[in-house]
């Protein structure tokens, strides 16, 4: 006859077992699932600024504002083994020191100095996401979709 401590550890043992092999039945149930979908993208106000970098050298940087409208529907990214779902807008450009530049940032575009190269150029925005699962792989997709824009040559004074 068994001991307690042996039974116990026998039924955690047969427990985790089982469980492992429900979460790889999760992995596996969702894996080949395609996440791609459309996105519309659209530029309703582009502005360029001169504003004065207070951080390092008080030399005047460009900083370029952006808004933008997105029109697309997620709703066949959710499942039961999607946990959460991260979005990012990325902005991409061309100067003559770097073939390629990419933006993503929440409030602002910091261009630099670049802008000067830049403004004339087209800039293209892209929509990605990340979908993180209960259990599985951490897949970086893209949206089919983009759209191109370029910044204006003159600054703007008026208030955002």
């Amino acid at each position: 006859m068994h001991s307690v401590l042996q039974r116990a550890n026998s039924i955690l043992a047969y427990a985790l077992s089982v469980l492992a092999c429900l979460t790889f039945a999760c992995f596996v149930s969702t894996v080949f699932l395609d996440y791609v979908t459309d996105a519309n993208i659209n530029t309703v106000k582009v502005v360029v600024k001169n504003v004065p970098d207070y951080s390092a050298s008080r030399e005047k940087n460009d900083l370029g504002f952006l808004t933008f409208d997105l029109q697309t529907d997620l709703t066949h990214l959710f499942n039961w083994n999607v946990k959460q779902l991260f979005l990012y807008l990325t902005a991409e450009y061309e100067t003559s020191n770097n073939e390629l530049n990419q933006v993503s940032k929440g409030n602002g575009c910091a261009l630099g100095q670049d802008h000067i190269e830049s403004a004339n150029k087209n800039i293209t925005l892209t929509l990605s996401w990340n979908i993180i699962p209960n259990a599985g792989l951490l897949p970086n997709i893209f949206a089919s979709g983009s759209h191109s824009f370029q910044f204006p040559v003159e600054y703007t004074t008026s208030r955002m």
